[in-house]
């Protein structure tokens, strides 16, 4: 038996696409499930309208996290949970493509590779190129660090050993329920997959301002899921991958300062041979790991330099994620709402 789960908070526009896409499944989920979560719009009549069930949470102020576990209370615990967003949409095999990894017994889930909706303007391109790149690395090396929270398939045997080694299933204390899932998961030791066949689209940020609060939320959920499972084994690669992110961050910006100091002082000099050879094994980085992407998006990969932009708004979003976990806030829910005209809520539910 295979349970969807779609938690919802104001998202009416979104939701018909979204079971749409379960209906269209191969194999199709044998409930689908609409937790609206502290709605004000017409959340719950539009799921209905689209054949769902409804729940609708009481009392939660633990967001996402809150929406699932109430929901998670309500059924029978057997079978398999499909949770996802609601706005995301599956690929047709995306289910049958999920059973597949499922049949080894050890993999507890099975995860979602996500992308964005062919792009209009610079800002969707950088997002869709830079998801790009993420799912070619995951492809690539066959690991799965977050079992995104787009779209995940999970044994109910896997969350009931999360639920007995923790005393919950989603974490209510994580920003970002869907990594620290991912790592509760693996150390209760489930493996998780990501297979390239799991492609979901979803929602790409409209515009900077949401774009860096978006990346904030992300950043100061990593660090608070590494604070909490800070000394277990599961925790290292997460470390290490915080510690090349530091390290990026320190050499990008020392970079452009020193570009600029150099530029003050000197003005504009020849490129040395070594730098011209160091630059052009980045682009050729940069472009060989979208090369299934159409050849104008290669050709702007090429450039560096609107990435970079693009870059710096990222790690400037990772530095004011370091700045709240320093100083102890929590952080918030920014949610983008399609009913108010992507205006910003700030959703604590």
């Amino acid at each position: 038996m295979i349970t969807a789960i779609i938690p919802a908070h104001n998202e009416a526009e979104t939701l018909p696409a979204t079971i749409a896409s379960l209906r269209a499944q191969t194999t199709n989920p044998d409930r689908i499930l609409v937790v609206s979560d502290n709605s004000t719009d017409e959340t719950p009549e539009v799921a209905k309208a689209c054949g769902a069930e409804v729940i609708e949470t009481v009392d939660n102020t633990a967001r996402k996290a809150g929406a699932l576990n109430q929901a998670l209370e309500t059924l029978p615990r057997e079978g398999l949970v499909l949770v996802m967003d609601a706005d995301t949409q599956l690929v047709p095999h995306w289910i049958d493509t999920a059973l597949t990894a499922l049949e080894d017994p050890n993999v507890g889930a099975a995860g979602a590779v996500f992308q964005a909706a062919p792009p209009t303007n610079y800002l969707e391109l950088c997002q869709h190129l830079e998801w790009a790149r993420y799912a070619e690395e995951g492809a690539r090396t066959r690991k799965t660090l977050v079992l995104s929270g787009t779209a995940a398939l999970i044994r109910w045997e896997a969350l009931e050993t999360v639920r007995n080694h923790t005393g919950r299933w989603y974490s209510t204390e994580s920003i970002t329920e869907d990594m620290e899932i991912t790592m509760a998961l693996k150390a209760t030791g489930w493996e998780l997959r990501s297979p390239t066949g799991c492609q979901a689209v979803t929602e790409t940020m409209p515009s900077i301002r949401m774009l860096f609060l978006q990346r904030r939320r992300w950043n100061l959920g990593a660090l608070q899921n590494i604070t909490t499972h800070w000394g277990s084994p599961v925790a290292r690669p997460y470390i290490r991958q915080q510690i090349m992110l530091a390290v990026s961050v320190t050499l990008l910006w020392a970079l452009i300062l020193l570009t600029l100091i150099s530029l003050a002082l000197n003005g504009p000099t020849v490129p040395q041979p070594l730098w011209l050879a160091i630059g052009a094994v980045f682009v050729t980085e940069r472009v060989l790991s979208i090369w299934d992407q159409p050849i104008r998006y290669r050709l702007f990969a090429a450039l560096v330099i609107p990435e970079l932009v693009y870059a710096l708004v990222l790690q400037a979003a990772y530095i004011a994620a370091v700045w709240q976990k320093t100083t102890g806030s929590t952080g918030v829910w920014a949610h983008l709402t399609p009913t108010t005209d992507k205006e910003l809520a700030d959703v604590r539910h």
